[in-house]
């Protein structure tokens, strides 16, 4: 067994709030274990392309407040290949980096999961995306602050429309998964969420627009992404065309979802899973994912936390129909 004594570390794929607090737990539960750390900066690209850096206590003072990843993040077309994988081998070899931390989501625990098992090379990931859609962990790193963000923005959204008593479209992030929609949604109350995780469709909401109260002054409907573009605007001309006595506008949050500081949550989380990270590797355990299932640690193997369809609980649907009444 390869003795762990240099980690590489990277961040990969979109960034969520709480990578960075993930960082400092990895390196300082590191260096409290007498352990090298060594950033990768840029992913999987900079780890074909040589960018790393020695990490020290220093190196991630005051960072755990802060969003996005100071690693930076990025996708690679170049570690896709098998040419580009063995690049990236050569670098991790020439610099005696003896295990890989990655921290990311469904994209990124893939591709580590074929170079892990194509070079026999110690991999364990964290789950950083917003978009809490992994098996093995009941909260992603970012979830929470995404969600507490897209409220706030909904919160905002809504005193315009009650002001001018107005219908408004509101789209969030999730291109194949609608949990941020959905737990959003609860949170701010609205009137109807559309999500590709079910058959949630338009007739639903054409029938509570249609036979619901009248007396309200404000309605929001919440639209994940999903994979079509501008789907927000093509759901807000459908239901314009049907209800013109409705004022309807379409709001688009974006990646503003991404962005600020993480909640106590995600700061939490990030912290136990990164130093949970260090220790797993020093217990011999590779190819996994650090998750975190009903308040205890869990172990994921990297293929089945990706290799999935999340199951939506059908009880939220029922929550936001019960209490738009």
């Amino acid at each position: 067994m390869t003795q762990i004594k240099r980690i590489g570390l990277l961040t990969s794929g979109g960034d969520a709030p709480g990578m960075n607090a993930a960082i400092r737990a990895v390196v300082r539960s590191a260096i409290y274990y007498e352990l090298e750390v060594i950033g990768i900066r840029r992913g999987f690209e900079g780890m074909i392309n040589g960018d790393y850096f020695r990490m020290d206590r220093k190196s991630v003072s005051n960072i755990i407040q802060r969003g996005g990843t100071i690693l930076k993040s990025g996708r690679s077309e170049q570690f896709a290949t098998e040419e580009g994988r063995k690049k990236a081998y050569e670098q991790l070899k020439e610099n005696d980096i003896d295990a890989i931390i990655t921290i990311g989501g469904n994209g990124t625990f893939i591709a580590a999961d074929i170079f892990a098992k194509e070079y026999n090379f110690p991999v364990i990931g964290l789950p950083g995306t917003i978009d809490n859609d992994l098996i093995g962990t009941d909260f992603t790193i970012g979830y929470d602050t995404a969600i507490n963000t897209a409220i706030d923005a909904i919160d905002k959204i809504r005193d315009t429309a009650e002001s001018h008593a107005r219908l408004f479209i509101v789209e969030v992030m999730g291109r194949d998964c609608g949990l941020i929609a959905l737990r959003a949604g609860v949170g701010a109350g609205a009137e109807a969420v559309i999500i590709p995780d079910t058959s949630s469709n338009l007739d639903a909401l054409y029938h509570r627009l249609e036979f619901g109260r009248k007396d309200k002054s404000s309605r929001i409907v919440l639209v994940a992404e999903g994979e079509q573009p501008n789907a927000a605007f093509e759901i807000g001309r459908m239901v314009k065309e049907k209800f013109p006595n409705y004022d309807t506008r379409v709001s688009v949050l974006g990646h503003i979802q991404r962005g600020g500081k993480p909640t106590c949550m995600d700061r939490v989380l990030a912290s136990r899973l990164g130093v949970a990270a260090v220790e797993r590797l020093l217990a011999g355990k590779f190819g996994e994912m650090v998750g975190l299932v009903h308040g205890e640690l869990a172990y994921t193997p990297l293929e089945s936390a990706v290799k999935h369809h999340i199951t939506i609980n059908p009880n939220f649907l029922k929550i936001v129909e019960i209490l738009s009444l």
